[in-house]
């Protein structure tokens, strides 16, 4: 199964994301786990996930973040401002599962 994490300042504007990602996961009969949390809980999370998408508005934290996650072979990206503001859980799914293969 896979995992992925979405990373925003509280954890709660990606909250709504979170939801609609999984309805289209559930729809197409994907297997898998996604999960919103703030940024402060990003450390902890590093092994448990197999991708971090940052919310367009902490996209400053990337590089910071990518470095952390480079030696778990893990990838940090942002989520596209336009799906992120759509609330597009279609297109932030299969975003974050193409990452992932």
């Amino acid at each position: 199964m896979k995992k992925i994490l979405l990373c925003c300042s509280a954890g709660m504007s990606t909250s709504l994301l979170v939801t609609k990602m999984r309805k289209v996961a559930e729809e197409r009969g994907i297997e898998v786990e996604i999960d919103a949390v703030a940024l402060e809980l990003f450390d902890e999370n590093l092994t448990k996930y197999d991708i971090f998408l940052l919310g367009p508005q902490v996209k400053f934290k990337k590089t910071d973040f990518q470095k952390k996650a480079d030696p778990y072979n893990k990838k940090v990206e942002v989520i596209n401002m336009i799906d992120y503001g759509t609330m597009n859980g279609a297109k932030v799914l299969d975003f974050a599962l193409n990452l992932i293969k």
